[in-house]
């Protein structure tokens, strides 16, 4: 066993993250299942998709129906807990941007062990009982999780505050200021766009294609679990022994060029090999970027920094949701998976010219205190 997984408050992060993010995925399938069934529009479902998402990017926005609001509440603390959950590691595992970039696959290792079995289960659940239900499931994984973290893991020294961290926009005059980190969430933001349109996309291509089963959408978005589970397993290993950098550039251009195959009608075990060769290359991208991204800030800044990247992206991804749900409404199937294999090709080249051309770059200056 890597001496990393005997760190029992890493344990104990990795084993609330399993339980809690094991009822969100099963609520990733059920939610847009339980719209399209009671309402049978990809529009509203692009909405309600959307409505989660917007409070990354923007607090406050009053929504209109039930379940927007309630989505939206949902969304309202999902960009300070992404945020957090990348940071304690740091306080976990040490200084060390190589020890991140691995503690950091482990996690995701776990958390793609949640998408691999929560679709799956959910769609299960979703046929026997009823979305509503595993909507509640859900609910009650979060208790779990808050006694766990609260109790067992137990991570190291709050950061002194310093002049450069006050402000409500340090973290994005920093990441303005990086040339690395810049451009590439530039990148990344486009990239996120056109994910969660293929995300939206899944839910209708069961409907119009696979005979509205539940079970098929549940192994789709399983395979982007089980992908990213493999790719987990093998970033732990590669962060050690290539440089960062160097393999998120790579790995983003691969990413890319499963999806044109998605625009051919063929067998959904065909989709399902798709997704999961998709999957497979996001955490060798996302491992080593997260640990660049914590690193590369100084300590007092790393969560405004975390917090702005995570506002920036999320800000697209709504947008990402509502393009595909109105947009198949007007086209095809076929032009929507053209089109996000086309801008996510292009999001990729745009990502990985920013890794090549920011790596070796210095860390941004920052303003000492007055």
């Amino acid at each position: 066993m890597p001496a990393l997984l005997r760190n029992r408050s890493l344990a104990a992060l990795m084993a609330a993250e399993f339980v809690s993010l094991g009822g969100s995925s099963m609520t990733f399938v059920a939610l847009p299942w339980f719209v399209l069934a009671t309402t049978g529009s990809t529009a509203r479902m692009g909405w309600v998709l959307a409505a989660e998402l917007v409070p990354v990017g923007v607090l406050g926005i009053p929504s209109g129906a039930v379940m927007l609001a309630i989505t939206f509440a949902i969304g309202c603390f999902l960009a300070p807990y992404y945020a957090s959950s990348r940071l304690i590691l740091p306080e976990i595992v040490g200084e060390d941007e190589t020890l991140v970039a691995e503690g950091s696959a482990y996690v995701q290792a776990v958390n793609q062990l949640t998408q691999l079995a929560g679709p799956i289960l959910a769609g299960l659940l979703i046929a026997s009982i009823s979305a509503a239900t595993v909507l509640l499931i859900d609910a009650c994984t979060y208790l779990f999780s808050f006694v766990v973290i609260l109790t067992l893991v137990r991570a190291g020294r709050r950061a002194a505050p310093t002049e450069a961290a006050r402000g409500i926009f340090a973290g994005v005059k920093f990441l303005a200021r990086d040339r690395l980190l810049g451009p590439t969430l530039a990148a990344a933001a486009i990239l996120n766009f056109v994910a969660q349109g293929l995300v939206a996309t899944l839910p209708v291509l069961v409907f119009r294609r696979y005979g509205a089963d539940a079970k098929v959408l549940g192994w789709f978005f399983a395979a982007f679990g089980g992908g990213e589970l493999l790719g987990s397993m093998l970033a732990s290993q590669l962060v050690r022994k290539v440089p960062l950098l160097r393999l998120t550039a790579v790995a983003i251009l691969a990413m890319a060029l499963p999806l044109w195959l998605l625009s051919i009608a063929m067998p959904w075990w065909l989709v399902f090999a798709v997704i999961a060769a998709f999957g497979f290359c996001a955490p060798l991208v996302n491992a080593p970027m997260i640990a660049v991204l914590t690193m590369r800030a100084p300590e007092a800044l790393r969560p405004k920094v975390m917090t702005a990247v995570m506002t920036i992206s999320g800000i697209v991804g709504p947008l990402g949701f509502l393009a595909a749900g109105v947009g198949l409404q007007y086209v095809s199937l076929t032009f929507v998976f053209l089109f996000v294999a086309a801008g996510f090709t292009f999001g990729a080249i745009a990502f990985s010219a920013a890794v090549r051309n920011g790596d070796g770059q210095p860390h941004p200056a920052v303003p000492a205190p007055a």
